[in-house]
């Protein structure tokens, strides 16, 4: 996991309008969110049974995640790594594979060793940047 500093944590905006402006970045709500605190997910790379993300995480501030008026605060973004297992079982899951990749098993590795960490911390600074440029552009972010 590499944690970025960036000028996004701390700030809060509406969850329905944020979720609006990320969706047309590629990003999408992450696994494990409750009513209290979620993340927003981007794949910065995928190959074969590797994917690089970008996390966003957040806590709810007003109301309940689900939602549209509820307020979120932004926490430190970081880069995480998953590795799964690609190919086919020969088991009696077999059929929950879909070209070789099944989607109910868990990663083999949910924070995978990441190489060229520079590479990886200007993508999520450059992804951040890009969605606090959505944000203020529409005037959702308010430091608290």
């Amino acid at each position: 996991m590499l944690k970025l500093q960036t000028g996004l944590e701390g700030q809060t905006a509406s969850f329905g309008l944020v979720s609006d402006c990320i969706r047309d970045l590629g990003y999408h709500m992450g696994g494990n969110w409750d009513y209290h605190q979620g993340c927003f997910d981007h794949i910065l790379c995928q190959e074969g049974g590797e994917t690089i993300y970008i996390r966003i995480p957040f806590s709810v501030t007003q109301g309940e995640l689900d939602d549209y008026e509820a307020y979120i605060k932004f926490q430190t973004p970081y880069i995480i790594k998953h590795v799964v297992h690609v190919g086919l079982d020969s088991d009696e899951t077999s059929l929950l594979n879909i070209g070789g990749f099944n989607q109910f098993q868990p990663p083999i590795d949910k924070d995978g060793k990441i190489e060229d960490k520079n590479r990886w911390m200007h993508a999520g600074e450059e992804a951040v940047k890009s969605l606090m440029d959505c944000m203020h552009a529409q005037n959702l972010l308010k430091t608290s």
